[in-house]
């Protein structure tokens, strides 16, 4: 499959609709139709702005033709920001999963991307309140003693609406539009023609074939907040007491497909956090957010793939809270052992040992003929925090080990060229990138490298954080649940 071709791309989707539209009600197909031509007329708008900048840029000299390239890139993100920033479901979502990783991007282009990680447009109260009629059977001013119709957010598949209960407790009540599942359904055969349209500006040779097989799986059990609802009440369970991570309990009886009821938390938002934060607080935050992520995938073999700032709330004790568990990776047998012998020999900068287990791993296929030395130096970037002691997460920092990884005029074009993506490693990376774009953007400084041998190796513990978390493990001390944070 071309990377990036946006008129490949365009042409599949077009064919998605004449397959679909084959089982398709006419409101249904109408509707399909009304999405995928927004997505088309964004993309031939993009198209012919940069056909126009390639004209352009063979007349200009190198500073010229970067000033063009950079202004091309603000005025798609803001394109793609505006007309997708109406668009539920794996549009958005689409969107989102690129804004936070994109720190290649001129600030203005990043800041035009970071309004899809905003609040949307929310649906009226009284579909709101249809949902949970239909969904739990009642009223809800029989379910709920209080409720608030205006939502206290709003996302990609649903929004969440704080309530009380009858004995007293307040919590959080997320509720699914009406129809999104129809409009998941179209956004799924447009999911390639828009990663090809960001690539085309800020992910330059993404492949978007993996990714989008593996939304295709992933989206289907977000619709069905049963699904959620059992995996946050696994992470719930299994973090319980825990001395800095918490995740809210379910409330089973105010639940259902369309409708999940958790406990309320307090707490800052990540951009509340970060202009109220000092040094030391973000630090702290930063350790607990990879602790979570690392210690998930490592020793529970199962983690939340969604690693979106929204997901997050930061607590006056330290200790972080972690919402959102609709997108959850769950390693089966066999997968996680396929994939961690990499690490080994690439940590300790042993190339052709490394080149042997991306052989092993479905990375690389037998006959690649590719030099280990530049193999190892192109897989190696995005591990660089884990090859030495102590490092520091930058946003340059983020924004150039991109740029390395997706560069095919580059030294490692071959390497580009001839790496596949595993599918299940496709939620893992993305997973590795958005925690350092996170960790960039709280310029945290640590010893990731031991932190991360505690998880994968069962490594004495390196920092205050780790101590205590070995001392919970052990049954030693009893944590208390995270305190509230200013009102937030």
């Amino acid at each position: 499959m071309p990377r990036g071709g946006l008129v490949p791309l365009a042409a599949a989707s077009a064919v998605g609709v004449a397959v679909t539209g084959a089982w398709l009600s006419d409101a249904d197909r109408r509707h399909h139709l009304r999405r995928s031509a927004r997505v088309w007329r964004l993309t031939g708008r993009r198209g012919v702005a940069w056909a126009v900048l390639r004209v352009r840029g063979r007349r200009a000299d190198d500073e010229r033709r970067a000033r063009l390239e950079e202004g091309f890139a603000i005025r798609t993100a803001e394109d793609v920001a505006r007309e997708l920033g109406n668009m539920k479901g794996v549009v958005m979502k689409a969107g989102q999963m690129v804004s936070f990783i994109a720190e290649g991007l001129p600030p203005e282009a990043k800041a035009a991307l970071a309004t899809l990680q905003a609040d949307v447009e929310p649906m009226a109260p009284s579909l709101a309140e249809q949902v949970i009629r239909e969904e739990l059977g009642a009223e809800v001013g029989r379910l709920f003693l209080d409720w608030d119709p205006v939502p206290v957010a709003a996302a990609s598949i649903g929004q969440v609406h704080r309530a009380v209960m009858p004995d007293g407790r307040l919590v959080a009540v997320k509720v699914q539009y009406p129809g999104i599942d129809r409009a998941i359904t179209s956004d799924l055969d447009n999911a390639e023609l828009l990663y090809g349209l960001f690539s085309s500006f800020a992910l330059k040779g993404l492949d978007s074939r993996a990714i989008v097989d593996e939304l295709r799986d992933r989206m289907g059990d977000e619709l069905d907040y049963r699904l959620e609802a059992a995996c946050q009440s696994e992470f719930a369970d299994r973090y319980r007491g825990h001395p800095f991570i918490h995740v809210p309990d379910v409330v089973p009886e105010r639940s259902g497909l369309r409708v999940l009821t958790s406990t309320w938390v307090e707490g800052w938002r990540w951009e509340e956090f970060l202009a109220t934060s000092d040094r030391d607080a973000r630090q702290r935050a930063a350790e607990v957010l990879f602790r979570f992520a690392q210690g998930s995938v490592h020793r529970h073999r199962v983690f939340n793939g969604d690693p979106h700032p929204g997901n997050y709330r930061f607590h006056a004790d330290g200790s972080v809270t972690f919402l959102d568990f609709g997108l959850v990776k769950r390693f089966t047998p066999g997968e996680l052992e396929q994939l961690t012998p990499v690490l080994d020999p690439l940590l300790a900068h042993d190339a052709r040992a490394t080149m042997r287990m991306l052989v092993a791993a479905g990375f690389l296929t037998s006959d690649h003929g590719l030099d280990p030395d530049v193999v190892w130096d192109y897989v190696s970037n995005p591990y660089a925090p884990y090859l030495q002691e102590e490092f520091t997460f930058t946003q340059e920092w983020v924004a150039e080990a991109l740029h390395r990884v997706l560069d095919l005029s580059g030294p490692a074009a071959e390497v580009v060229k001839r790496l596949d993506m595993p599918p299940s490693f496709v939620i893992l990376d993305r997973v590795v990138w958005g925690m350092s774009a996170l960790l960039g953007r709280l310029e945290a400084h640590g010893h990731w490298r031991g932190i991360l041998e505690e998880y994968r190796k069962g490594a004495p513990p390196v920092t205050a954080l780790g101590r205590a978390e070995a001392a919970w493990i052990a049954g030693a001390t009893p944590a208390a649940p995270p305190r509230a944070a200013g009102g937030r």
